[in-house]
């Protein structure tokens, strides 16, 4: 069977959050049935060792970050992450490189006819979701690779994640906030206790210090399993002080100055020294933003301990994982006139990460907000954090707001988006679709000012992949 055909029948199977037909039933989450499916193909998560993710905000650059880092070690290095910005492959990856199609195809239908033969023996109640497929394909497709260690980033939550089948060697937890309440909890404690899911007794926890409601609830859970706890706090600089002129590349001149210029007034680059064995960790990220120095810190305090653990990590290949980490779609500024600046902020948490970066904008710049989200979010709250910023009839006569749908069976309606515009009494533009609200982004803004899309990977996915093709 083709390519194609494996991805239309995977996305045919319907999302844990968003059934296949409108009149079936919400998937139960439950982790024993992934179990299941994973025997019946050899516990292929059993084959390699495995560094397991979860948190809100933040794991995928921290994932993507540590990837990176044991890449640059010379291991064989594997990243599952989701969703995908372009393509499903990009999910699974070995040192940077997505799955092939044909491997792809091969093990799709594997894992189909075998979850197929598993619901007709009664030992599946149904047919497993897109997310359990996909990451049993991913288990199945590392165990055959001989890869020496992979780096998960869970799905949603934690306890009852598909990811969680495994057994880690590292444990880390980034920053928690309120998302997906309806299937985690609506207090800061109660997501937190989801999270802390993926701890294991007698493992090792790498987190940082946040809200209080998560640090108790993540305390509570690890003082229960006798584990070894890391706080990466010792890895985020104290000050970062910027010198614009010496980021400048002396050979650079023109359009490419002025671009990188502009990178690095918009935003906090993230350029400065650690020390670390008593030596000097020269960090230098593509990813920026003043927040991504808290990943920054989980990454590289879970290469120390990986170091520790019998992994040859140096600190040269910390540095030289951290300066090639590929991680698009954040904070990131396409070669584009007008300029786009692409971020895939899809709660409130992101979203007020993304008004401190607009901050630091000059005060005189046209901006477009180009915006969606899927109905699962919280699109009132996201409104009131972003929309403002960009209220042509206060005092911004040049910005402008485009409002469209995600192509995605959980988007959000354009009726729904509008109504939050008008809800804050803020104009703003409708377009039939994501194409279409890039046009018009172009057509409003001029050469000088700055196209900003954001609310949903699914969009940032679809803009980039516009906007690149007409550089």
């Amino acid at each position: 069977m083709s390519y194609a055909a494996a991805v239309d029948h995977l996305y045919a199977l319907g999302h844990e959050l968003h059934p296949a037909e409108p009149s079936a039933p919400r998937r139960k989450f439950e982790l024993a049935h992934m179990r299941v499916l994973a025997q019946a193909l050899g516990d292929p998560q059993k084959a390699f060792p495995s560094v397991l993710i979860a948190g809100t905000n933040g794991k995928g650059s921290t994932a993507a970050t540590l990837a990176s880092i044991l890449t640059a070690a010379g291991l064989r290095t594997a990243l599952y992450t989701s969703p995908h910005l372009i393509r499903v492959n990009e999910r699974i990856q070995i040192d940077g490189q997505p799955i092939s199609d044909d491997d792809f195809a091969r093990l799709y239908f594997q894992i189909d006819d075998t979850a197929q033969r598993l619901v007709k023996e009664g030992a599946l109640p149904h047919h497993p979701s897109f997310f359990e497929t996909l990451t049993a394909l991913g288990f199945l497709y590392l165990s055959e690779q001989e890869i020496d260690i992979a780096v998960l980033e869970v799905g949603m939550g934690g306890r009852l994640d598909a990811t969680n089948i495994v057994e880690p060697v590292l444990s880390i937890i980034t920053d928690i906030s309120l998302d997906h309440q309806e299937y985690l909890g609506h207090t800061i404690a109660e997501i937190a206790r989801e999270k802390a899911g993926i701890l294991r007794a007698g493992g090792t926890l790498i987190t940082l210090p946040q809200h209080p409601e998560a640090n108790q609830a993540i305390g509570e859970a690890a003082a229960t399993l006798d584990l070894r706890a890391i706080n990466a706090a010792r890895f985020i600089p104290a000050v970062t002080h910027v010198d614009l002129e010496e980021t400048r590349d002396p050979e650079q001149s023109g359009e490419a100055a002025k671009s990188k210029d502009l990178r690095f007034s918009l935003f906090t680059p993230n350029r400065y020294t650690l020390t670390l064995d008593n030596e000097p960790l020269d960090v230098d990220s593509p990813l920026t933003g003043h927040h991504q120095q808290r990943n920054l810190a989980l990454a590289i305090a879970a290469a120390v301990e990986l170091r520790a653990k019998g992994y040859t990590i140096t600190n040269q290949a910390i540095e030289n994982g951290i300066r090639r980490t590929q991680w698009p779609g954040r904070l990131e500024l396409l070669p584009t006139t007008p300029r786009i600046l692409l971020d895939v902020a899809h709660n409130p948490a992101g979203a007020w990460t993304l008004r401190a970066a607009i901050a630091h904008l000059p005060e005189d710049q046209p901006r477009t907000l180009i915006f969606s989200c899927l109905r699962d979010k919280s699109l009132t709250e996201m409104a009131q954090i972003l929309f403002p910023l960009f209220d042509r009839s206060n005092y911004r006569p040049y910005d402008n707001i485009i409002l469209c749908p995600v192509n995605n069976p959980r988007a959000t309606a354009l009726e729904a988006l509008a109504e939050a515009a008008h809800a804050l009494d803020i104009p703003a533009h409708a377009a039939p679709d994501i194409a279409a609200a890039l046009d018009q982004a172009r057509a409003l803004t001029p050469p000088n000012g700055l196209i900003i899309a954001t609310g949903s990977v699914y969009l940032i996915g679809d803009i980039r992949s516009l906007a690149l093709a007409k550089t």
